[in-house]
């Protein structure tokens, strides 16, 4: 049974592509671990080199930490738009069993901020993104149980 924390350090972007005719693109990302979200700041006027530098944390609890493909994580980067619907600039996934594994019989687990291709539906490159990821497990408590805050010892 996999139990933690996985933080996300969304860091930056290069050559994104400029969707805007009229000015430069306002990235955001937002960050999918299986039925999680979270989404970015959006860095206004960076254009197609954006800085975010933030951290963004997920709840991991899996039974499945052997099955790889259930443990990814997907960043859609897209350009927030005023007038219009936002456009999608590409996306990019890490897939992070392993890391999830290694954390389980370390302690901890961590992807060094590393360079991601940013690919559009086609697969086609569309720039890079930044990114670190640490799994930090939680071990399991020994036999004691919780009723609405209390913890209950059974005595004979």
């Amino acid at each position: 049974m996999a139990k933690g924390i996985l933080e996300v350090q969304l860091i930056d972007a290069k050559g994104l592509k400029d969707t805007d005719l009229i000015g430069k693109i306002d990235p955001y990302v937002v960050i999918q671990y299986r039925g999680q979200e979270r989404k970015s700041k959006t860095a206004r006027g960076q254009g197609s080199n954006p800085s975010w530098n933030e951290t963004f944390k997920f709840l991991v609890n899996s039974a499945a930490a052997g099955n790889h493909q259930q443990h990814k994580i997907t960043m859609r980067v897209m350009d927030h738009d005023t007038f219009t619907s936002d456009d999608f600039l590409g996306e990019s996934t890490i897939h992070v069993g392993d890391l999830i594994t290694q954390g389980m019989e370390n302690g901890t687990g961590e992807l060094r901020p590393t360079k991601y291709s940013v690919v559009l539906s086609d697969r086609s490159y569309c720039g890079e993104i930044r990114v670190g990821v640490t799994f930090t497990a939680k071990m399991e408590e020994e036999n004691t149980e919780e009723f609405g805050g209390w913890s209950h010892s059974f005595h004979a």
